[in-house]
């Protein structure tokens, strides 16, 4: 081997980690522009069965089902931003300066009763939340209100991005597949091909499995808030179903949400006579909704859409957990069950691989 011949080398291996920099860094820098067209494809996997039954069954032209579609979508979003309407106006009432005093008062007060009631009963776990200084902590609120409406103008320009990418996705639903495919070798094109199929279908039917989940929770939750008054239990409840898209780490966001927001619904009420007994009730309601979803919905939606035994799904979902965090843990169902597919049209005959995916 000549010195020429292992200048070139580094030269080219140079060139290599160069090009390998350069890519990531270009993707660090689109980052949002993926975040996108990954959103897009999601709620385009979504919409892809009621724009077949459009397109089948009622004979919609391709273009007019995508539209109705969109629109059905869309009155969608603007109900569930007016559901909250009524919550946000309570908390800005709330939060705004001119109440800020009576909104201390209320706390202070029902801090007090806390405190009155785990000192009757030896504990004086609170009592230390007398001395909190309330007014400096709300003060800084209308600070993080103001940042809030700076970052609303580039909400707006993602969700009209995300708008304009799902209808083109719906409308060619072979567009994102073509691009994807023009980075396949052409041995492996027409398996590669078959995969991405699978993985659509599958996909489609985990990601509407994921909404019946957040119904089921949110008829749930709706029925236990209401049973006890609380205020705003619809949007309370649709909030908590939500966080359940996070696995494990929601329920717990939800849980907490749920104490607070049914404790302060009654601010004006006595602590120990009906606070404290109607957060109790609520939270028990809580746990036996989580005990439904977790040993019953769960498992059969997840088995039944992504054809992976429930053990499979709670150790693939720690495991994304401790690599990528909250963001591994809620693409872990979905990458696996995408890498299932694939191994199994290259590596079916490998015993490991076999087993994993017997059921697809």
């Amino acid at each position: 081997m000549t010195s020429k011949t292992i200048s070139k080398g580094i030269l080219r291996a140079m060139a290599i980690i160069l090009g390998i920099v350069l890519l990531l860094f270009f993707l660090y820098k689109i980052q949002s522009v993926i975040v996108y067209i990954v959103i897009a494809s999601i709620v385009s996997l979504i919409a892809r069965p009621f724009i077949k039954f459009l397109r089948i069954r009622l004979k919609f032209p391709n273009t007019i089902a995508v539209v109705t579609t969109m629109i059905l979508m869309l009155g969608l979003l603007a109900g569930i931003f007016v559901l909250f309407i009524p919550l946000i106006i309570e908390q800005g009432r709330n939060l705004s300066l001119l109440q800020i005093d009576q909104l201390e008062t209320d706390i202070q007060n029902l801090f007090s009763q806390i405190t009155n009631y785990f000192s009757s009963k030896g504990i004086d776990v609170l009592g230390e939340l007398k001395n909190i200084d309330l007014t400096s902590q709300f003060k800084a609120i209308p600070n993080l209100l103001n940042y809030l409406l700076e970052t609303l103008g580039s909400l707006s320009i993602g969700l009209f991005s995300v708008l304009f990418i799902t209808f083109f996705f719906m409308k060619d639903n072979r567009l994102l597949k073509n691009g994807i495919m023009t980075l396949i070798p052409d041995k492996t094109e027409s398996r590669f091909s078959k995969s991405l199929e699978t993985i659509n279908d599958l996909l489609s039917r985990y990601f509407i499995g994921l909404i019946f989940q957040i119904i089921i929770l949110f008829v749930l939750y709706t029925i236990i808030l209401l049973t006890f008054g609380i205020t705003n239990a619809v949007v309370i409840a649709f909030l908590c179903a939500l966080l359940n898209l996070i696995p494990y780490i929601g329920p717990v966001i939800g849980f907490v949400i749920m104490l607070i927001l049914s404790m302060t619904s009654n601010l004006q009420q006595d602590f120990q006579t009906e606070i404290l007994p109607t957060t109790i009730y609520v939270m028990i309601g809580y746990f036996i909704a989580q005990i439904i979803d977790n040993f019953a919905s769960q498992p059969i939606i997840f088995s039944k859409t992504t054809k992976s035994h429930p053990l499979e799904i709670f150790l693939i979902i720690i495991i994304g957990g401790l690599l990528f965090g909250i963001l591994g843990m809620i693409t872990a169902v979905p990458t696996y069950t995408a890498l299932k597919v694939i191994l199994k049209e290259f590596l079916a005959d490998n015993k490991i691989v076999k087993s994993l995916t017997k059921n697809l």
